[in-house]
């Protein structure tokens, strides 16, 4: 059973910055699609951002384009989302999921894209 461990969360202020985590273990990410998600209390799951398994394709929902950078280091077999200028909006659990395939569809991802997911990372942006 895969299973995905996201790390980096915590509580910041409003502009801050911070760096979420996704790896694992016994499992070969390089050949896959790598999403963030996220969900805030009472709103459902929202796509954030995926790369491709080449790394060299990327997308991004609107309300975080300019601020947050996917990425991933292959030899590490896992996957990062830096976030920048953080707003209050961004509050949420913020999950990290292996797609089914290799490549980032449409403007942002989709949960039914993805097959197995973390449990998930809490960011608070607060004063």
């Amino acid at each position: 059973q895969l299973r995905l461990v996201e790390s980096g969360g915590g509580l910041v202020q409003p502009g801050g910055s911070l760096r979420l985590s996704c790896s694992t273990s016994g499992f070969s990410l390089d050949t896959y699609a790598i999403g963030w998600f996220r969900q805030a209390p009472g709103k459902e799951r929202e796509g954030v951002s995926c790369i491709n398994s080449n790394a060299d394709s990327t997308n991004y929902a609107d309300s975080v384009k300019g601020r947050f950078t996917i990425s991933r280091d292959k030899p590490k077999n896992t996957a990062y989302l830096q976030m920048n200028s953080l707003k209050p909006e961004d509050t949420a659990v913020y999950f990290c999921a292996v797609s089914r395939v290799w490549y980032c569809s449409g403007n942002a991802p989709t949960s039914r894209d993805y097959a197995y997911w973390g449990q998930g990372t809490q960011v608070t942006v607060s004063l």
